[in-house]
């Protein structure tokens, strides 16, 4: 009986002991907290917007993802059936999986090296002549009469700039309906967001590349580096790892959020559902049919689908220049 005391008050000990360094160490985050309140005060108007807008959403979506919801009766739980209902009884979203998967696949990675390859060159430029195809480059992406263009380029009769192109070269022998049949319709929603790809992340190389101290170069030379190639291995790229992941970041969220993209060149629904998205799908639900618990579950897969993608594109990333 003394031993189990003995055991009993050893076991109390040691809880107790626990519970005085985990106070300890709130004490000392608290004084250290103290310390910093005039930078938590100045964080404060943005973490309380972004918790507002961002993550407060997030976690409403998660919730409604588990209920029946119309926006007028109150939600009803139904736990995972429309995630079942999603991969099981929706062949349409397995459709825009697939489609999404297939877009974001080329326009993302390709779209970042894109941007990485103009970038690079466009920084070799005189700091003027620079300016000037910064904007070329950009114009685009922030331009609404791309979609103009482009359905004037792949105009379905022998008046549009491609199909008159491709009758004059002998290549066809009569108009292509570009953006009204189902098989050519993935090629011209890639090409054009091959084009708007160059944005906010090009920018962000652009500053990257102005950002590497010249002397890291010469230091470089000094060591043994001999070519361009080798430079930007070694010394430009590691230098700049930050614009490198917000490009990156930039760049993957473009290429999975690309139905206003689509929607502008095709319509809604595109035909037969060629380049039907997860964004499209979650429009259908969300703003056309108002269940919202069916759309916030494709939104939570759509999240879960950008983070598991992030996460990759980080790790690939950090392991450049090492």
């Amino acid at each position: 009986m003394s031993e189990m005391n003995k055991a009993a008050a050893s076991n109390d000990l040691e809880f107790k002991t626990a519970m005085r360094n985990i106070g300890k160490y709130f004490q000392y985050k608290w004084s250290l907290m103290k310390k910093a309140k005039v930078y938590y005060a100045f964080i404060a108007p943005y973490a309380l917007v972004f918790i507002t807008f961002t993550v407060l959403p997030v976690l409403i979506a998660i919730y409604f993802s588990f209920t029946n919801f119309n926006m007028i009766d109150r939600p009803s739980w139904v736990f995972i059936d429309n995630y079942y209902a999603l991969f099981i009884d929706d062949d349409l979203f397995i459709t825009a999986i697939k489609n999404t998967l297939l877009f974001s696949v080329i326009t993302g990675p390709v779209g970042y090296l894109m941007s990485l390859g103009f970038a690079w060159l466009i920084n070799e430029l005189p700091p003027k002549v620079r300016a000037v195809f910064t904007l070329f480059f950009y114009a685009p992406a922030i331009s609404g009469t791309s979609y103009v263009m482009f359905s004037y380029i792949f105009s379905a009769d022998e008046y549009g700039l491609l199909n008159s192109a491709l009758l004059n070269w002998g290549f066809i022998t009569e108009a292509v309906p570009w953006l009204q049949n189902e098989k050519t319709v993935p090629f011209c929603v890639i090409v054009v967001s091959l084009w708007l790809s160059l944005g906010t992340g090009f920018l962000s190389l652009i500053a990257g590349l102005q950002g590497v101290p010249k002397d890291l170069y010469e230091a470089g030379a000094i060591d043994g580096i001999k070519n361009r190639w080798q430079e930007l291995w070694y010394i430009t790229l590691p230098t700049m790892k930050d614009h490198l992941m917000f490009a990156a970041v930039m760049s993957i969220t473009g290429s999975f959020g690309m139905g206003a993209v689509i929607t502008a060149l095709v319509g809604f629904p595109s035909p037969n559902y060629s380049a039907h998205t997860i964004v499209h799908h979650l429009e259908d639900y969300g703003n056309t049919r108002f269940e919202m618990g069916y759309a916030s579950a494709i939104a939570v897969l759509l999240f879960l689908l950008m983070v598991v993608c992030n996460e990759l594109i980080q790790k690939l990333l950090r392991k450049v220049g090492t």
